[in-house]
């Protein structure tokens, strides 16, 4: 499976804080942004990850991420000429996908919940059709969402409805089998303009193979594209790494667990950042693995 993140957009909402960099390298405490996504990725067991961003912010990514060998990973680029709508990524890359299935996640979303990354294979597993996950939300008319009956099947997708059938918000993690590219063709523009996902996941749906993974009370849940939702994202990383000492979204401590980088490497790494407590804690990580 193969791993996109979308980090396009001007990021209007977060002026003037964006006026001269892409908002998914702002910082989340002790970490860019984007570390968030693609950690959520690496959990899954993705490897080959595309960022999607405009003309002006991609070289800022190749400068943070590289190739990401130094990960164990594989990183391509690709432009976004506009902010046409989420199911532009597919299109936009279509020759990366390949003839393999998908993941796209949205470059300002972070998750966080025990087990999620079990939970994020065994969706891998489901080699046909779509899954996405559901958040209960106060404020359902904002979101895109998502009808269940007790059983977990879906009856009905919808993009920020006045009157919502339930209260469950589809989040920015999206797994397709490889038929996404021809559906996302197949999109018409919206009434503003945009290729949505609501209608990539209704065609699923009218296949009968949308299925929904629900996110419950132990998960966490947040889009980071707002000035309080940014703080907030922040002070909810601060809050767990001191209280729990592990950290959130560690690109070289995941990829020092799942065997894609050596001791060697994750000790390289410790040693650039010796001078501040992320450097320390990827120490703390090597003794602790001995």
């Amino acid at each position: 499976m193969k791993g996109i993140v979308l980090a396009g957009g001007s990021g209007t909402r977060l002026y003037p804080l964006t006026q001269c960099i892409s908002k998914h390298l702002l910082p989340v405490y002790n970490k860019p942004m984007i570390f968030y996504p693609i950690s959520i990725l690496m959990l899954s067991g993705i490897r080959e990850i595309l960022i999607i961003s405009t003309h002006e912010d991609l070289p800022r990514y190749k400068q943070l991420l590289g190739d990401g060998k130094k990960w164990g990973l594989w990183f391509s680029y690709a432009l976004q000429p506009r902010p046409d709508g989420l199911a532009q990524a597919f299109i936009i890359g279509e020759k990366f996908i390949g003839k393999d299935s998908v993941a796209l996640i949205l470059g300002d979303n972070l998750f966080f919940g025990q087990g999620f990354g079990q939970l994020l294979k065994n969706v891998i597993r489901r080699k046909k059709g779509a899954t996405v996950f559901a958040y209960r939300v106060k404020n359902p008319s904002q979101f895109g969402i998502v009808e269940f009956d007790s059983e977990n099947n879906i009856l009905s997708v919808e993009e920020k409805p006045e009157k919502p059938k339930s209260n469950f918000a589809i989040t920015g993690l999206y797994f397709y089998d490889n038929d996404v590219i021809s559906i996302a063709k197949k999109v018409k523009p919206s009434a503003r303009g945009e290729l949505e996902i609501t209608d990539v996941n209704n065609a699923y749906l009218q296949r009968k193979e949308l299925h929904v993974e629900i996110l419950g009370r132990g998960f966490s849940w947040l889009d980071m594209g707002t000035f309080e939702s940014l703080l907030n994202a922040s002070q909810f990383v601060e809050t767990l790494e001191k209280r729990q000492g592990f950290m959130i979204a560690c690109l070289e401590e995941i990829a020092y667990i799942m065997g894609y980088i050596t001791k060697e490497q994750l000790l390289c790494f410790a040693a650039e950042m010796s001078k501040n407590d992320y450097g320390k804690y990827l120490l703390q990580i090597v003794e602790e693995n001995k």
